[in-house]
């Protein structure tokens, strides 16, 4: 049962920032609460690390403040290098499960630099009050909590909005442009004048080169002042005096890159931005005197947190929506293999295939042509993911149809030859078994550079069936001569894919060829399903749950004649 724990909304909003073994790294907001951090899929964080406890640990909210809580994990949950049962978290901490190599955790209160910056601005206003804009605390602490509080908000550009407000009070500044770097220079995402109104993209006279020049060459903030009464060549470019303003501001908005200690980040080089804040004045100089340039600096650094949240949610929700879609098109392919395939008569058959990604490039179908025939085909799509994935399917479709004629199968793999060079210019090709099985015993094959199949005698003597010509989709002029060999009541046909000889262990070991006919041969006279069942087993234990780079397929026929 969860302890009672205050609310999520009693505390400020805090995230996680994930930190693979590869030093990749991800924010998470902790949301809900109780949050909860292990293997499982029910955990809000799933962290993908066998050392890691299916149920490792969690964060709460008690009187305000984060509680990290271990679950019982077999490792332990350590803060700051030290293993903890409970504890409570503050900014800048880092959570680890118990390896070095692993996942490490940033925990990170959202705004606490600001927090923190108002604080010290709060204490300095207090010692030595400051007249005019820059001293004008009350008004610049309510816009910044409206900042913080639209921090939360789905809406990015209210957020935006807010920031631009909140400088143009720091600075006393008329107008204010928050742009972003686009294809062609920069774009105007927020507009704002000191009222609060929204300008338009035509409001900003100041040309976007002149912009863009002061984010390639500066770090830090740019500022220019004029002064009427002035010399004409102190007039850097003639820019401001001839655009009637009195001073503009450009502060970059960097990528933010969270680091260890209180360190959130530094305002990078030019290259490295990711927009600008811009303001300029008309009427009066804008104010940076006290701690305003401090403030503008930092208000830049949480106006690009919350472009960097931005992204990443936008990065995850593309994952997700791609997660599902792949999802989807594994359910499609799954379902376009046979769902049920002979299990009497004088055929059988038994068959699976196992893709080693969401989407797989194998295919076997067993089809009756006629009441005295079958065909069966196992076909391998060179190439992993999506596309082919759709190429296997496109042959399926191709091949489903057949007829009982032995030389009607290399005339349909000659026409499925020039279809696929037409539509991929040979940058797709497959391997290819396609067969004919009739009640006699015949079978007849074309086999295009697909894995030679073990032809399993009842008395357990093995043969290949090798290959009679080149892929499918590679060469135009390429022919599929058809063979022939003889079945007897009791034979098997065993097709597989490259997947099963070439899987490999946690050693990089082959299962390879000679575990296979050994596998089959131990196994010959028994049923085509039980042979299956052996492979599939035989390449589980072998494999030890490591990650394919292949599809594993395989096929057995068992041909057991009229009685």
């Amino acid at each position: 049962m969860e302890p009672t724990a205050a609310p999520s909304s009693t505390a400020e909003p805090a995230s996680l920032v994930v930190i693979d073994p590869n030093g990749h790294r991800t924010r998470v907001p902790v949301e809900p609460i109780p949050f909860h951090i292990g293997r499982q899929p029910e955990s809000h964080l799933i962290v993908r690390d066998s050392r890691v406890s299916r149920a490792h640990a969690r964060i709460l909210v008690e009187n305000g403040e984060y509680v990290l809580e271990d679950s019982g994990s077999r490792h332990g949950t350590f803060v700051n290098g030290k293993r903890i049962q409970r504890q409570e978290l503050h900014n800048s901490d880092k959570i680890e499960f118990g390896g070095q190599d692993s996942y490490q955790l940033i925990f990170a209160l959202d705004g606490a630099e600001l927090k923190r910056l108002m604080e010290q601005v709060s204490a300095s206003e207090k010692a030595a009050p400051t007249p005019g804009v820059g001293g004008n605390l009350a008004k610049l602490r309510a816009i910044l909590d409206l900042a913080r509080t639209l921090q939360s908000s789905f809406s990015i550009d209210d957020v935006l909005a807010s920031v631009v407000d909140t400088a143009l009070a720091i600075t006393g500044a008329e107008r204010g442009f928050l742009m972003l770097r686009g294809a062609h220079g920069l774009d105007t995402r927020i507009a704002r004048h000191r009222h609060g109104h929204h300008l338009q993209d035509s409001d900003l006279r100041v040309p976007r080169e002149v912009i863009h020049r002061a984010l390639q060459h500066r770090r830090e903030l740019l500022y220019m002042n004029f002064d009427p009464v002035g010399a004409e060549e102190t007039r850097p470019q003639n820019s401001i005096a001839d655009l009637e303003l009195r001073s503009a501001i450009c502060v970059p908005l960097v990528h933010i890159r969270t680091g260890h200690g209180d360190a959130t980040s530094v305002l990078a080089t030019g290259s490295e931005t990711v927009g600008v804040l811009y303001m300029d004045s008309r009427a009066i100089a804008a104010d940076l005197a006290g701690g305003n340039r401090e403030l503008l600096q930092t208000l830049a650094i949480e106006a690009s947190t919350v472009l960097e949240n931005a992204r990443l949610l936008e990065e995850e929700r593309d994952k997700h929506q791609m997660e599902e879609e792949l999802r989807l098109a594994r359910s499609i392919q799954q379902s376009l293999l046979p769902g049920k395939l002979p299990t009497e008569g004088w055929l059988l058959a038994s068959g699976s295939s196992v893709a080693s990604h969401e989407v797989g490039g194998d295919y076997f179908d067993v089809t009756p042509v006629s009441p005295n025939c079958w065909s069966a085909v196992v076909a391998d799509v060179s190439g992993k993911g999506v596309s082919s994935a759709l190429l296997a399917s496109l042959l399926q479709g191709a091949l489903i149809a057949a007829t009982d004629l032995p030389q009607a199968l290399g005339h349909r793999m000659e026409r499925l030859n020039r279809f696929l060079i037409d539509r991929t210019g040979g940058e797709k090709y497959a391997t290819v078994f396609y067969c004919l099985v009739d009640r006699g015993g015949r079978i007849s094959y074309t086999n295009a550079a697909h894995c030679p199949p073990l032809l399993v005698r009842a008395n357990g003597e093995q043969c290949s069936l090798d290959a009679t010509g080149m892929p499918v989709g590679l060469m135009e002029s390429a022919e599929f001569p058809v063979a022939e060999q003889r079945l007897f009541p009791g034979d098997k046909v065993v097709i597989y894919s490259d997947g099963v000889t070439e899987a490999q262990n946690t050693a990089a070991e082959f299962f390879g060829k000679k575990r296979l006919r050994e596998i089959v041969a131990s196994h010959a006279k028994e049923s085509s399903t039980a042979i299956h069942d052996a492979i599939q087993e035989a390449v589980a234990a072998f494999t030890e749950g490591a990650a394919q780079s292949d599809d594993v397929t395989v096929l057995v026929l068992e041909f057991r004649g009229t009685p």
